[in-house]
């Protein structure tokens, strides 16, 4: 324990006096963060270098306890320290990239690039994700874990959009998994993981709103990194089958964060890594929250992940199911509380049973198509055309083609409160569907349906084949054509023109 407790203090101690330094140094350098961007919510410049503090201060304690007397140090610290030796290589090149990416500017791939270096490099080293829920993981262990370090680097990055946020978070699951490592008798993560949340705890005397210095990339990456490393060591150690579900927990709010930002932009159909204001910060700033009240209040969010991940990673595996259970659905309720448009539309759309009957109307319209591209008369046309038109809840439809006119009316038609849609081909060719405006489904799939009819109906134009028929008399011909489909289905009028 003795350890612990030096690497606790000087962590604290370096980062605590470090962190002015870096701070003076970046304002007289001009390396601060200007209010340049919509989504930034200083109005001041502010150096954002303070990553380098947490670096020096991390890399500082260890080197200390090297040095110190042999009641702290000496050969006993040396083998403790072996998970540090391991994961510093990697974490040196994640903490370089958010270094030139805050000094210089990376493009995204180039910043993606140097942390899928660094993310081989720690699986090399034996942080690997051997089972999840149970199952050992075999080939799929190398891509997994890459991509588990890449979501939590980037997570921290993201969230790093609010004073303290990202810090303050870091800390409290850096502890998390602190205490979980002293449960479990892992000594080795416990040394690795204490002088980091000693560090980030010096540095939010600084960073807390209002902060005089930010994380940077080099910061949040580094973080992120340390923290997804740490938790796949964490996972290993897991007595339960739901390994990974400890550190997930533990990082609530930063997994939370990001996972709603994918969903969210991929359902508003934007780029992924297009940055906007719907992060779950901006969200409880967007509810009348002060900055300073959405950090405590993560922090606390935070905290309740803490307790489930922890009951999670010592109680059974029956009792720990149950804590991920309550913690998913506090998650949920959390997710409500926000109010996000984009899944109260699609909660809506379950529940009311909208999302079933645009699938059916997508699913009828491929069909449809299918169908209507071996057709090669205007009459079996019309009759594939007026089905689709009933079974898609359209009130009337009519074609006006080849001299001919089909019409059919499936519902009572109220001439000022209906919608129509018209394809044209010419000025008088064309398809005419009518709906009532109170119909959601219809307005959604008329628009698809009259492109997919538009393209058929080209094409049939095109192989004229309804116009080869007597070229003697064709109106005629097409007129008893007409009569004969109607002789099959009696409920529609056919017009010859």
């Amino acid at each position: 324990m003795k350890t612990l407790s030096f690497l606790a203090v000087f962590s604290f101690l370096i980062s605590w006096l470090l962190t002015p330094v870096v701070r003076n140094s970046c304002l007289r350098l001009k390396l601060v963060d200007r209010p340049n961007d919509s989504r930034k919510l200083h109005t001041t410049p502010v150096p954002r270098l303070g990553g380098i503090s947490i670096a020096l201060s991390y890399a500082g304690a260890f080197s200390l306890l090297l040095l110190c007397p042999s009641q702290f140090g000496g050969t006993i610290a040396a083998d403790q320290l072996s998970l540090v030796w391991r994961v510093l290589p990697a974490a040196c090149i994640v903490f370089a990239t958010g270094l030139l990416d805050d000094l210089v500017g990376l493009k995204p791939w180039q910043k993606l690039a140097g942390q899928f270096v660094a993310a081989t490099w720690a699986y090399w080293a034996g942080v690997r994700i051997f089972a999840v829920a149970d199952h050992g993981a075999h080939w799929w262990s190398l891509p997994l874990t890459i991509l588990w370090l890449l979501f939590c680097s980037n997570a921290f990055n993201l969230i790093d959009g609010l004073d303290g946020l990202a810090a303050g978070i870091g800390m409290l699951a850096t502890l998390t998994i602190m205490l979980a490592a002293l449960i479990v008798d892992n000594f080795h993560l416990a040394v690795a993981t204490l002088p980091l949340a000693g560090c980030l705890l010096a540095f939010l005397f600084y960073n807390f709103s209002p902060a005089s210095i930010f994380l940077g990339d080099c910061g949040s990456l580094l973080i992120g990194f340390l923290l997804g490393c740490f938790g796949v060591i964490w996972s290993q150690k897991s007595v339960t089958v739901l390994g990974m579900a400890a550190p997930v927990m533990a990082m609530t709010i930063p997994v939370l964060d990001v996972t709603l930002s994918i969903i969210r932009r991929f359902l508003r159909h934007q780029p992924i890594f297009t940055g906007d204001h719907g992060h779950i910060h901006h969200r409880l700033l967007a509810l009348g929250l002060k900055p300073g009240n959405v950090a405590l209040v993560l922090y606390g969010v935070c905290g309740v992940g803490a307790i489930c991940s922890l009951l999670q990673s010592v109680v059974d595996a029956k009792f720990g199911g149950a804590a991920v259970v309550v913690f998913c659905a506090m998650v949920w309720i959390g997710v409500q509380r926000l109010k996000y448009v984009e899944f109260g539309v699609v909660t809506q759309m379950l529940m009311r049973g909208e999302f079933r009957h645009i699938l059916q109307a997508k699913i009828r319209l491929e069909v449809l198509e299918d169908v209507i591209s071996r057709i090669q008369n205007l009459e079996d046309f019309w009759l594939a055309l007026r089905d689709t038109c009933k079974d898609l809840g359209f009130s009337h439809v009519s074609l006006h083609l080849g001299g001919l006119q089909f019409e059919d009316t499936f519902a009572e038609l109220h001439s000022p409160e209906d919608w129509s849609v018209r394809v044209a081909l010419s000025p008088e060719e064309s398809i005419v569907v009518r709906y009532a405006v109170n119909a959601p489904l219809q307005a959604m799939v008329a628009v698809p349906f009259m492109e997919t009819m538009h393209k058929q109906l080209a094409r049939l134009r095109a192989v004229r084949a309804f116009g080869q028929t007597n070229n003697a008399v064709p109106g005629l011909v097409r007129s008893q054509t007409a009569a004969a489909v109607m002789g099959k289905r009696e409920q529609h009028a056919i017009q010859p023109i």
